[in-house]
């Protein structure tokens, strides 16, 4: 039996042909194509049928022709005869107005290749490649705007009352500006729940890093639910301490010790580097708070007269740099150092690192939101020995974290 646009017998061999050399069965020269179409455009001409019932005809309206459009699947590009009215009121529900692009999976497609760094040039030729379908490069851009409210809505999620842990850092990025290239700040918030998972906390974009800044951020997590973090882990940008204990003011603070000492190498002439090194390890590598103190007083001795400023600013710092002294080893080897969340920031500019200048704020949040959602899978188990560090921490925080624990 034969149909009105095709040959039963002529399909069977079309398909057979293309099965075997690999091409797509649909779109525009598939063999499945014809079938698509007939079965898209009858389904539009049932819809229109529905619309113009009898009361809608008593109003005046009626069918006032067809309209030709490409429709992209993950199968190809189909063409397709959409039926109209003349009143306009005729909204088909099977591919809507100007909808282009009829899978869901496609889209999804898109924006999982848009999360992996991949350029909307490089996306339209993979696309072109693996689908036969051209998706320009504003349709791209359209597609993944719609990620937009999902973010929003993340960044504004309700947290947890108690985070155990939380490193804060920022980084870097160049943004296009009324015609011009400029310097963003990435505030990221890396946290420990007390499950002992890690999860990103809050993202922003502000021009500069600043303490002031930081305080807007922290005041938001207090806003969405947060009433306490035990230990945060910083750098040593001037007034953060104080920010983070102006809105959580029992948070215990310790100041990344490999950010201190990066800042003091830079003033050590290499010839002195490697003496130099190996007698400040023997400060931040003490047994505990006491002994550290007493080879940071052997430090001064040896190299205060040299260095002056370097032991002045280890002397000014060593408050918020011996915290973690109070702590058992394993709680120590999390806090001393802002290592995970710099970890955080290396899988991101394996993402970003081809993108030069974003178009704007909003184009850099997301993509590396998207990037966030792909790194965070992986953090759906507890960390190492955790039970061991939340009774550790329970014994040292006491009733704080019991309330959470609740």
């Amino acid at each position: 039996m034969e149909s009105n646009n095709f040959n039963r017998e002529e399909l069977k061999k079309k398909v057979l042909a293309q099965f075997r050399t690999g091409k797509s069965l649909f779109g525009k020269d598939g063999a499945f194509g014809p079938l698509l179409q007939e079965f898209l455009e009858e389904a539009l001409q049932a819809e229109i049928d529905t619309h113009l019932d009898e009361e809608e005809r008593n109003t005046g309206n009626r069918k006032n022709g067809k309209q030709r459009k490409s429709v992209k699947t993950s199968q190809g590009t189909v063409e397709i005869d959409t039926p109209r009215d003349r009143t306009g009121t005729f909204e088909p529900e099977i591919v809507k107005k100007r909808e282009t692009i009829l899978a869901d999976t496609l889209e999804e497609k898109i924006i999982g290749l848009y999360g992996l760094g991949m350029s909307l040039r490089d996306i339209s030729g993979h696309i072109k490649e693996m689908y036969d379908t051209d998706v320009s490069a504003t349709t791209l851009s359209a597609i993944t705007d719609r990620i937009i409210p999902r973010l929003k809505e993340w960044q504004n999620r309700p947290l947890d009352q108690v985070y155990c842990i939380a490193w804060l850092d920022a980084m870097y990025y160049k943004v296009k500006e009324d015609g011009r290239i400029v310097t963003r700040c990435l505030y990221n918030i890396l946290g420990v729940n007390v499950e002992g998972k890690k999860e990103i906390l809050g993202m922003y974009v502000s021009q500069s890093e600043g303490a002031n800044f930081w305080l807007s951020v922290l005041t938001d997590l207090k806003q969405r639910g947060v009433d306490d973090i035990l230990i945060c882990s910083i750098d040593n940008l001037k007034g953060f301490a104080e920010a983070i204990q102006t809105v959580f003011p029992q948070t215990e603070v310790q100041t990344c010790i490999v950010h201190q000492i990066r800042n003091t190498l830079k003033y050590v002439p290499y010839k002195d580097q490697k003496v130099f090194m190996a007698d400040l390890k023997q400060v931040y590598q003490a047994a505990n708070k006491d002994l550290a103190e007493t080879e940071l007083d052997a430090l001064e001795a040896k190299w205060g007269t040299k260095y002056p400023l370097i032991i002045k600013s280890w002397r000014a710092n060593w408050a918020n740099l011996s915290n973690y002294f109070k702590y058992p080893e394993q709680i120590r080897k999390m806090i001393y150092t802002t290592n995970a969340i710099e970890g955080y920031h290396r899988q991101i500019r394996k993402v970003t690192k081809n993108k030069g200048a974003f178009t704007s704020d909003i184009a850099l949040l997301k993509l590396v939101y998207l990037a966030t959602m792909n790194i965070s899978k992986k953090w759906n188990t507890s960390l190492w020995n955790w039970t061991q560090t939340l009774s550790q921490l329970s014994i040292i925080f006491g009733e704080r974290l019991n309330l959470s624990l609740k």
